[in-house]
């Protein structure tokens, strides 16, 4: 069997939480003393960032505290959220200022040793359909536009040693499952073999099965979440495990329900993950926006031990 080590974002502490979590090394604690295997950094508000920590030593003391508490980084997800208004959005024609911040969030991740960085399509879901500056652009060229900026993007990350994960939701454009097909496969057709989807169960069953924030016809797959993980094969860079009970938040995406109280059969899930081609063996937890996150982090350890168990090794 694959091994599999299991890791938690940082993200969960901080967003939708009655007093968040900031400081980062009170997380590495906990996490190590409930034995996760790694943290996934979300490279937001106080927590580490190229901002707070812009030198190479500042970094390396932070490689070292990750290290010291037995944990490893299994990825970055960065805050490129800001590159929305014109001469400064990721949909420029030529958008120079995202591209700059995505390279400033490479050498920030390979310094860390981080292998994987997360990327989203940013605008609203009817951005092309709501947005003055999206009708101007129109969804077929925003695609075009998305698959160029990734093209663009993947190499610099390769250039570091970075795999790059694109997270498709209902809470961002581009969420049908043959818009996720063809944005992934337009970049990797540019010769970016790094470049993949992050496939997170709970989103992919709300764009999947649900068909949630979807504008024009709805568009599902008889086959749900794993219909579309089989269409994605060999193209998934990174996995983010966690149920989902068919609604959203108050977001407007994918509530992120706890382990067991949604409607997700990881027993078929997890085999079909194994067998998609993820370049790593990590599994993250993501409880994005759940209240009181820090009271479902043991169970849900717990839970994804007893999958490893069945499915994998430690």
């Amino acid at each position: 069997m694959a091994k599999a080590r299991i890791s938690i974002g940082t993200w969960a502490y901080l967003f939708n939480q009655d007093v968040p979590t900031t400081d980062f090394h009170q997380i590495l604690h906990k996490l190590q003393d409930l034995g996760y295997d790694g943290v996934e950094l979300g490279s937001f508000g106080p927590h580490p960032s190229p901002a707070t920590h812009p030198t190479k030593a500042s970094r390396a003391k932070l490689r070292k505290e990750i290290a010291d508490h037995g944990l490893a980084l299994s990825g970055i997800a960065v805050d490129l959220w800001a590159f929305k208004t014109p001469g400064t959005s990721i949909m420029d024609e030529i958008p120079a200022a995202y591209l700059t911040a995505f390279l400033g969030w490479c050498v920030f991740a390979s310094e860390l040793d981080a292998k994987t960085i997360r990327v989203d399509t940013v605008v609203a879901p009817n951005f092309f359909e709501a947005d003055p500056e999206g009708k101007k652009i129109g969804a077929e060229k925003g695609i075009e536009r998305f698959i160029n900026v990734w093209d663009k993007s993947s190499k610099i990350a390769a250039d570091y040693g970075l795999n790059v994960c694109w997270e498709f939701e209902p809470g961002f454009a581009f969420n049908k499952p043959s818009e996720i097909v063809q944005l992934v496969d337009g970049v990797r057709a540019k010769g970016n073999p790094n470049f993949g989807v992050l496939y997170d169960t709970c989103h992919a069953h709300m764009c999947a099965t649900v068909g949630a924030n979807q504008t024009g016809t709805k568009e599902t797959l008889p086959g749900g979440e794993l219909e579309l993980l089989e269409k994605l094969k060999g193209k998934v860079t990174h996995i983010h495990l966690i149920d989902s009970d068919g609604s959203l938040n108050e977001h407007n995406t994918s509530t992120h329900n706890p382990f067991g109280t949604g409607k997700l059969n990881f027993d078929k899930l997890v085999p079909a993950m194994q067998a998609s081609g993820v370049p790593h063996d990590w599994w993250t937890v993501d409880l994005c926006f759940w209240p009181h996150a820090w009271d479902v982090t043991a169970q849900s350890k717990k839970y994804l031990d007893g999958l490893r168990a069945k499915y994998a090794v430690a």
